[in-house]
């Protein structure tokens, strides 16, 4: 059975990770979405609210789970018994630091390989930052996020 991580900050889940979610979780046995706990970087949700709407958005989705990990990804993926690490990629700029982080995780543990998917183009221009930002400013991210998610951002910048 292979088994994949895909590990990130996902604050918050958007569209263009569960692309990249469900895509995954047709090519993989099982998939574990595995968020980052980073104590160096504060983020808009804690760690609990985002496992919290992982967990609703991929609720349908049979082989994937949600769990959070601390310290590096291949150490968790060995824990977890994943032999691969799935990583999306938007464009240029993406793909020149997920290579650096491939390179590292190779040296690191070269039995762990990592697949990556590209985002479909509808999704080319979505990031976390890019979402919180338009949240931020009231702005609406209808149709860019999963259900439930836009409300929380308006929670948490206390607009109606």
């Amino acid at each position: 059975m292979t088994v994949g991580i895909y590990p990130g900050s996902f604050d918050p889940v958007h569209l263009g990770h569960l692309d990249v979610i469900e895509r995954a979780a047709r090519v993989f046995d099982r998939i574990i979405v595995a968020v980052a706990r980073n104590s160096e970087k504060e983020g808009l949700f804690t760690p609990a609210e985002r496992l919290e709407m992982l967990r609703g958005a991929v609720a349908r989705l049979r082989n994937v789970e949600v769990d959070a990990f601390d310290g590096l990804t291949v150490q968790y993926a060995r824990a977890r018994g994943a032999g691969v690490l799935v990583k999306g990629l938007r464009a240029v700029v993406d793909f020149e630091y997920e290579l650096k982080q491939a390179a590292m995780n190779a040296r690191l543990a070269p039995d762990i390989d990592t697949v990556f998917f590209m985002t479909s183009p509808p999704y080319y221009f979505l990031s976390s930052t890019l979402i919180r930002e338009v949240g931020r400013l009231g702005g609406s991210v209808t149709g860019l996020v999963p259900e439930g998610v836009e409300e929380r951002l308006r929670a948490k910048f206390h607009r109606a």
